[in-house]
């Protein structure tokens, strides 16, 4: 039998309050994300069928309202007090004391729980629904914040259970996790949304905005610890038990929570969730020490606007004010170049901070920081302490907003930033002392040029030892070299072996490393390529320009406008080249390699198929010049025989040879500058110097899988899949590492997995093993 609509949504409600209630209170989601969704979306579309059957308390009325044009004031009907802080074991022995004294009692039980660093809030209930909501604000009167509240799913609409309070005020504090405060900042950060400075104040922002569409999409949470307001029933008369009703009413309530006894049993519970603090879900400022019993804080009363019967014990700060006196770069292993503050010293959660990271230039340049600046700074736990927000009313008079420098202050390449990216970067990957281990590494490893046993500990040894300040230098490196670094090491760690203190040293590892250095002296353009490290230069690629361009002079001296000439390299790929091989460091590394015997075996004259896109129409469309498409281009190339010919030629001209006035004006402008008019003059004699050296096409022969995108997945029993893609590549194919739309065919072995599904799913030929190798003995490439 079909239930009527009124038994359904009372169903589908019952439904999802019980599934918040699991996932909010109880922390054990009952149903999946989707499962809720889909419940969710049913009963909105059920009650917008029956709109007399929607109620206040239905989980569909959390979000929607229009925007507010002001908060409402709220009058507590009893005060939300503020509480006197403790700051040392004396003042927490003191508080006991006093209640002990007072009492006359010689032994004190007390709820103890953490100290959230949120905002706090009233929660009104009527007959068991939720009917206002409001901010603590000066104590006595708060905001009415019920629409933004409402929109916090951890907050229940209806109470749990029967037999409630007619009137239930319910005190609590509502914040933001800190893995869901990254995920927001990230999301904020990558689609130039509003950072938030930290949880806290993005908490208390969320809830203060006008229009609770804006609240819904913040990720809110919200504990219970105690209450205010009760008429028309009766809660039990400790803390620690009226905490566990309210849990059971429906509200999240802290796991934390527990009862102690007595001063020495405050500051066990204080030191032990002091040590646990830095991997709380949460941040918290202290913890909160409440006489339990209800007749015991009766008696004890209020003084001012404090209870006698609680206290907060505080954490040392985690946010201090400090002064910016410079702003730096930090150099990564990776290049990446990190923005430092330099500050006045200053304590913050215990420890003396005088640096805080600025984590980018975008984040520099939505905080404004200045060098002068008064600023808020920030640690938790073992995070680097970073510069939380600027106090912009004590900004001196002149300061200047800060720029990135353009070059690297450790080693002087260029610091580039790529399209879209928020990570500068120095771009002197072999010469920058700072990357040098992580150029060591990848120079190193197994698909670059492949030096079998030198191994991180060996990297790093030998660089902090001063025998390897750059690749190169692996190259001169003598078996003395090697056994004097592992004496010194062992000196150092105090592990000295009796055979090193009497001049024997075991030696074989350092033959066989010195024997492994000498071998990757003859390699092939395509790993010493990869074996650089240039960013976005993986193994395809460099095999691509090796098979294009075929030599390492002509690669390496090439305009980056050229490399655009191989199929798949884009202008991001490009201009990284470009910015590399443009560092005189990184070129002085690549003479000292050859130097010290690195000897590329397979050199050879660019690639046929290079002819047919050396022309200066397709020149011009891959300098990227604004308002030049495929079109203008060809116009130019026409009217100007040459380089030459554009530089020497008046603006008026460009009109004249068929280009729209703007698009004229656009190209005069790009040539004026001068760094503009240089590249495109080596780019016409690199352009000229790569047609007079690159064969006639008519010879080159397409294989049967030129122009097609493969992709290998799972295991081959006849060959490793680096063979398999080898003979691919030799037959004309492009091997990629995963699965697009641009693929065109998916190799796929055993235990193919997420490849191969997403192949199915795009509708991708797909092969097994017998088809690859019937196909490749077909062409001559058999196993």
């Amino acid at each position: 039998m079909t239930p009527t609509p009124a038994a359904r949504i009372a169903d589908l409600r019952r439904q999802l309050e019980d599934a918040n209630y699991r996932y909010h209170v109880l922390d054990e989601p009952s149903i999946p994300d989707a499962e809720y969704d889909r419940l969710l979306r049913e009963l909105d579309e059920l009650e917008a069928a029956h709109p007399d059957l929607v109620t206040a308390d239905s989980p569909t009325q959390r979000v929607g309202n229009a925007p507010a044009g002001k908060f409402a004031e709220v009058r507590h009907a009893i005060p939300m007090l503020s509480l006197g802080n403790a700051f040392s074991d004396e003042e927490v022995h003191d508080f006991v004391r006093r209640i002990a004294e007072k009492l006359k009692r010689p032994t004190l039980q007390f709820s103890a729980e953490p100290k959230l660093d949120g905002l706090a809030i009233s929660l009104r209930y009527e007959n068991g629904v939720f009917v206002q909501g409001a901010t603590r604000g000066d104590g006595a009167t708060g905001e009415d914040v019920t629409l933004n509240l409402r929109t916090v799913k951890a907050i229940p609409l209806k109470l749990r259970g029967k037999d409630w309070p007619a009137v239930l005020e319910v005190r609590g504090e509502v914040y933001m996790p800190r893995a869901d405060f990254e995920t927001y900042n990230e999301h904020a950060r990558l689609h130039g949304g509003k950072v938030l400075a930290n949880p806290r104040n993005g908490a208390a922002g969320s809830l203060r905005q006008l229009d609770p569409r804006i609240t819904a999409q913040r990720p809110l949470a919200f504990f219970a610890y105690g209450t205010g307001l009760v008429e028309g029933g009766e809660l039990p008369d400790s803390h620690s038990a009226t905490l566990k009703q309210l849990r059971a009413r429906g509200f999240p309530v802290s796991s934390l929570s527990e009862v102690v006894e007595g001063a020495e049993g405050l500051l066990d519970y204080y030191r032990r969730i002091g040590e646990a603090r830095d991997g709380l879900p949460f941040d918290i400022d202290g913890v909160v020490y409440k006489l339990d019993d209800g007749e015991g804080q009766r008696e004890m009363g209020f003084v001012s606007r404090a209870p006698r019967w609680a206290i907060a014990h505080k954490f040392p700060a985690q946010e201090q004010a400090t002064t910016v006196e410079a702003i730096e770069i930090q150099i990564g292993r990776t290049g990446a170049a990190t923005p430092v503050a330099r500050l006045t010293p200053v304590h913050v959660a215990g420890v003396i901070v005088t640096n805080a990271t600025l984590h980018n230039a975008d984040q520099i340049a939505r905080l404004d920081v200045r060098v002068g600046d008064h600023v808020i700074v920030r640690r938790a736990g073992d995070v680097i302490p970073e510069v939380a927000g600027v106090i912009l009313d004590r900004r001196p008079d002149g300061t200047m907003p800060w720029q990135m420098p353009t070059h690297c202050p450790v080693c002087g390449a260029e610091i580039v930033r790529e399209e879209g990216e928020a990570v500068w970067r120095c771009s002197g990957e072999l010469s920058c002392p700072a990357q040098r281990k992580e150029s060591l590494r990848h120079f190193a490893s197994r698909r670059a040029m492949d030096i079998e046993g030198l191994g991180d500990r060996y990297i790093e040894d030998l660089s902090d030892l001063g025998y390897l300040a750059s690749v190169a230098d692996l190259y001169k490196l003598t078996l003395e070299d090697l056994l004097e670094m592992k004496r010194q090491v062992d000196v150092r760690e105090g592990t000295t072996p009796e055979t090193v203190k009497a001049g024997k040293v075991a030696t074989k590892w350092a033959e066989n490393l010195i024997e492994a250095i000498d071998r990757s002296r003859r390699t092939t353009l395509e790993r010493f390529l990869f074996a650089l490290g240039i960013q976005h230069v993986g193994e395809s690629t460099a095999k691509a320009l090796a098979v294009w361009f075929g030599d390492l002079q002509r690669i390496r001296h090439l305009p980056w406008p050229l490399f655009k000439r191989v199929p798949d390299i884009g202008g991001e790929v490009a201009r990284s080249l470009g910015h590399f091989f443009d560092q005189p460091g990184n070129q002085q590394a690549i003479d000292d390699l050859l130097a010290r015997g690195v000897v590329i075996d397979d050199t050879h004259a660019p690639s046929g198929k290079l002819r047919a896109g050396l022309d200066l129409a397709t020149l011009l469309v891959d300098l990227e010049i604004p308002k030049v498409t495929r079109v203008r281009a060809e116009q130019l190339a026409s009217a100007f025989p040459s380089v030459d010919a554009l530089l020497d030629a008046p603006a008026h001209n460009f009109v004249t040879a068929g280009l729209p006035s703007d698009s004229a004006n656009a190209f005069a402008a790009w040539l004026e500058d001068e760094a503009n008019a240089k590249l495109l003059t080596r780019s016409g004699a690199a352009l000229d110097e790569l047609l007079a050296n690159t064969p006639d096409d008519v010879g080159v022969s397409a294989g049967p899988l030129d122009g097609k995108t493969v992709v290998l997945t799972g295991g081959l029993a006849a060959m490793s899949r680096d063979e398999a893609g080898e003979k691919l590549e030799a037959l004309g194919a492009k091997v990629a590492g995963s699965v697009s739309k641009k693929t065109h065919l998916v190799v796929a072995g055993e235990a193919a997995g997420s490849k191969l599904a997403k192949a199915q799913e795009l509708g991708i030929e797909i092969w097994d093993e017998a088809q690859l190798l019937a196909f490749l003995a077909q062409h001559g490439s058999g196993a």
